[in-house]
């Protein structure tokens, strides 16, 4: 599967598009309500996605310059920037939402294929190419779509994404995963394997799933929490 981010960027525009549409079906009331990232209300969830895209345009505007551009300031203004715009009414986080997802798609478009090659760092620390960075915003808008808790589940997501997504450095590496008709959707040597939908096993790697329609011995994910 490609990890063009010039291939991707159309997938992460739709599943934009989807979050949005999401979005606008909620109301001010509802977004106080609890999210499935623990501590987080929606509010939190929307806040934290707007301020991503705008980590995501520092990260593309340092491989445009090759000047040292981090995606937050620190991690304390990262969760300062994400409680401040937390409590905000619907028609506020909608408008940020969409303004920030706007910006990163003009930085995109910014990007000349040269750039994409460069090296830079994501808040953890980890340094990748640029170009990862297109399919690491459809990680944030697919996965905390679904920590909305508004109707959008592991079901909705496009089948191209649960694939990938078990295939992404990220994702554990502690079962061999096959699809219901047996065919092997990923080897993990000397590993038990998991039965399931795509979609189900992307969930249960991600934590957006305690592995309800999975067949197999379950391996335990603490080890990467």
């Amino acid at each position: 599967m490609t990890a063009d981010p010039l291939v991707l960027n159309p997938e992460l525009e739709r599943a934009t598009a989807r979050l949005l549409a999401t979005v606008r079906g909620l109301d001010d009331a509802s977004l106080a309500a609890p999210s499935r990232c623990p501590g987080w209300t929606r509010g939190h969830v929307l806040s934290h996605l707007a301020r991503n895209a705008d980590a995501y345009v520092n990260l593309l505007t340092w491989a445009r310059t090759g000047v040292r551009t981090p995606a937050y300031a620190s991690p304390q203004a990262r969760d300062a920037d994400i409680e401040a715009g937390a409590a905000r009414p619907l028609a506020e986080q909608l408008a940020d939402l969409e303004a920030a997802a706007a910006r990163f798609a003009a930085a995109i478009d910014a990007t000349p294929a040269a750039a994409w090659a460069a090296i830079v760092a994501f808040p953890s620390g980890e340094e990748v190419p640029a170009a990862r960075l297109v399919w690491a915003r459809i990680c944030e808008v697919e996965l905390h779509h679904v920590d909305l808790d508004a109707g959008y589940g592991p079901a909705d997501w496009p089948p191209a994404f649960p694939l990938r997504l078990l295939h992404d450095p990220s994702t554990p590496r502690v079962a061999t995963l096959a699809d219901p008709d047996g065919t092997a959707l990923l080897t993990v040597p000397f590993a038990p394997t998991v039965t399931g939908p795509a979609h189900r096993l992307a969930a249960w790697l991600s934590g957006r799933g305690d592995g309800t329609g999975l067949t197999g011995d379950l391996p335990s994910l603490e080890a990467w929490k």
